[in-house]
């Protein structure tokens, strides 16, 4: 079995708008699906994944509601999981939560690019204390973002400090920070957090992503892709070339995801 834990997708209506407009912010980078449900579900058959994760952003806090109605109508697919996400500036973000746990969801994604917060400001802490007593999994954008500049907002430093206050699980995207290899094996590798292994191909040099296996441990590592931004295929390459045990690609591959999302 092959679960992607992190992928992405839009309402039909918006998806062709949403592409475009994050297309154009990342430079240019150009997507593998049309941003659907349906086309994401194709690339997944064409890849072999059997279940993904959608991990979705509230961007600005009277987005939220909707964000997380979408969550829940496509959390009905027995396919796929869709985390939900609050803004942290919403006066509501806390009751959201609550909404978010009771339909069912897993999870929560926070961007502290697209969100403008420090992944360890003082700020966060009501909402990290929520999610904890929910007992909701916490996926962070990690590292550098290709659309922002710097400083950066979640750098390994950033959620090292963050753990403190969060007592559920945490997930550090793309490989515990994208562009962070060095320094996610200095601060981040042996702490209590997941990373997921998105957006790697191509970006991670083989001998880092050796070091964070080898130094992390496969318990706390989930497959992960990023579609429609880059293609499973194209990370399993990457895991393909690297030394792993097949008990431990098992790990990687569904047995930690499967963990987390309670299956």
């Amino acid at each position: 079995m092959l679960i992607d834990f992190h992928t992405h997708a839009f309402p039909e209506k918006i998806a062709g708008r949403a592409m475009g407009n994050l297309s154009h912010a990342a430079g240019g980078l150009r997507p593998q699906t049309l941003g659907t449900i349906a086309s994401l579900k194709a690339e997944m058959d064409r890849d072999g994944v059997d279940m993904a994760v959608i991990q979705s952003i509230a961007t600005n806090p009277q987005q939220q509601a909707n964000v997380n109605d979408f969550a829940m109508e496509i959390n009905q697919d027995d396919r796929l999981y869709a985390f939900g996400s609050v803004h942290p500036d919403a006066p509501d973000a806390l009751a959201e939560l609550e909404r978010i746990a009771a339909a069912g969801l897993k999870g929560v994604k926070l961007h502290p690019e697209y969100q403008g917060f420090y992944a360890d400001d003082e700020k966060m802490k009501p909402i990290y204390r929520k999610i904890s007593s929910l007992g909701l999994v916490t996926l962070f954008h990690a590292g550098t973002d290709i659309g922002f500049p710097p400083p950066y907002h979640a750098m390994p430093e950033h959620l090292k400090n963050a753990l403190r206050w969060i007592d559920s699980p945490v997930v550090a995207a793309h490989w515990g920070g994208a562009g962070c290899g060095p320094e996610v094996v200095e601060k981040l590798c042996g702490e209590n957090i997941y990373f997921d292994l998105s957006f790697g191909y191509g970006v991670i040099s083989k001998p880092v992503a050796q070091q964070i296996i080898d130094r992390h441990g496969c318990h706390r590592l989930l497959f992960g892709s990023d579609m429609p931004w880059h293609r499973p295929e194209w990370e399993l390459r990457l895991i393909d070339s690297l030394d792993i045990s097949p008990a431990d690609r098992e790990k990687i591959f569904h047995q930690n995801a499967a963990f987390l999302l309670g299956l």
